[in-house]
This record gives structure tokens, C-alpha cells and sequence, in this order.
């Protein structure tokens, strides 16, 4: 199990604001089975196997190309844990143990 975070950027639209482009990329994840996601206020994070969530990302890429844009910048960084299970919750409750 992996978790990814992606940031794609939609560059050369019309408007200042990616909201909807934002929502297209999401709903390919809503539209997916095998993965759990968290939106954030400069990403996403997705849980699931990794071979999966990359050909998701590859998707959500696509999107906004799909609805205009004119290029897009998408950035991943990717946990992949192999010597125990790996998920979002278990990765923040870690930290907060700690505190």
C-alpha cells in the first residue's frame, strides 16, 4: 500500500481560479474503486496500491487538459512502505502519539 500526494496544476486558462479543475481531477478518484483520498488545501492524498494510484494520477493529469487547459504541472511524492502497513490515518496518528 502507498500513499501519494499529487498537485496538478492547470497553466494557460482563462481564469485566475482552478476550482473546477480541481473538481474533474476529483471526481476521477470518486469514480475509482481500491483507494481512499483526502483532499487538502494544496493537494491530494491517495491510498492505495501503488501501480493503481499512478495510472489514476496519470488520469487526473489528463483532466484538465480535457476541460481547456493549455498545459499542466503535477507534482507526486509517494511513500511507499514495504516492511509494515502503510495508510494516511496511521502516518498523522504516528505524529500525534507523539505530542
Amino acid at each position: 500500500m502507498a500513499v501519494v500526494e499529487v498537485s496538478i496544476i492547470p497553466i494557460g486558462t482563462s481564469s485566475t481560479s482552478l476550482s473546477d479543475y480541481v473538481a474533474r481531477c476529483l471526481q476521477v478518484l470518486q469514480q475509482a474503486e481500491g483507494v481512499k483520498y483526502e483532499l487538502t488545501s494544496m493537494g491530494t492524498v491517495i491510498e492505495g496500491e501503488l501501480d493503481h494510484v499512478l495510472s489514476l494520477v496519470r488520469k487526473m493529469h489528463e483532466a484538465p487538459f480535457a476541460a481547456g487547459a493549455g498545459r499542466v504541472s503535477t507534482t507526486i511524492r509517494i511513500d511507499d512502505r514495504r516492511d509494515k502497513p502503510l495508510s494516511m490515518r496511521g502516518k498523522v496518528a504516528a505524529v500525534e502519539a507523539k505530542l
